[in-house]
């Protein structure tokens, strides 16, 4: 009985001993180390000409479904934030557009454009997915790529380009009358 606890004894101290040990071995072990390395190039400047005069902020909600003979329809509901900014480029503008007599200006501004639409990841949502699976990652892409469809093709149906000249219009015939011009003509091609 002496010798049994005794053993009992060494157990317990053995314990506590081990049971110290990792408490603190997981205290003070070190954590993953990462490492990133970047060789970033610089591969193109562009002079930039295009004066962004409108932004639209577009939602979509889309439900994308992909349908197959042998697997259950996988679909996913889309959250969708993107915007569109319409622009006049004035690098198309030259000399003969613009005409000075005395204290008048006209000038014939090149059309408005759509610059770009651009879906904003950052507050896009994937809101659901059911039977997606493997397939999830495939799934969601194919509903950026149509959302991003969408949102150009509606966007080309609203009044951006119109909205970009009243803009252009606002923001310029000040400008040049802030330089003298007391009669300021603005046109578009």
């Amino acid at each position: 009985m002496l010798f049994m606890t005794k053993l009992l004894k060494v157990f317990i101290v053995l314990a506590l001993l081990i049971g110290v040990t990792w408490f603190v071995w997981e205290r003070i072990k070190p954590g993953p180390t990462k490492e990133t390395n970047h060789q970033i190039l610089v591969e193109k400047i562009e002079a930039m000409g295009k004066l962004e005069l409108v932004k639209y902020r577009f939602s979509d909600v889309v439900e994308h479904k992909n349908m197959t003979a042998y697997l259950p329809d996988a679909s996913v509901l889309l959250i969708i934030k993107a915007d569109a900014v319409g622009c006049i480029d004035l690098t198309k503008l030259n000399a003969n557009d613009v005409e000075v007599i005395n204290d008048s200006v006209t000038i014939n501004l090149p059309k408005a454009e759509i610059c770009y639409v651009k879906i904003d990841h950052k507050d896009s949502k994937v809101y659901d997915t059911k039977m997606a699976f493997f397939r999830e990652a495939t799934l969601v892409d194919e509903a950026f790529k149509a959302a991003e469809e969408e949102i150009t093709n509606q966007v080309k149906k609203s009044d951006i380009l119109a909205q970009t000249q009243n803009n252009a219009t606002h923001v310029l015939k000040p400008l040049l009358e802030g330089l003298g011009y007391t009669k300021v003509k603005l046109t578009f091609r």
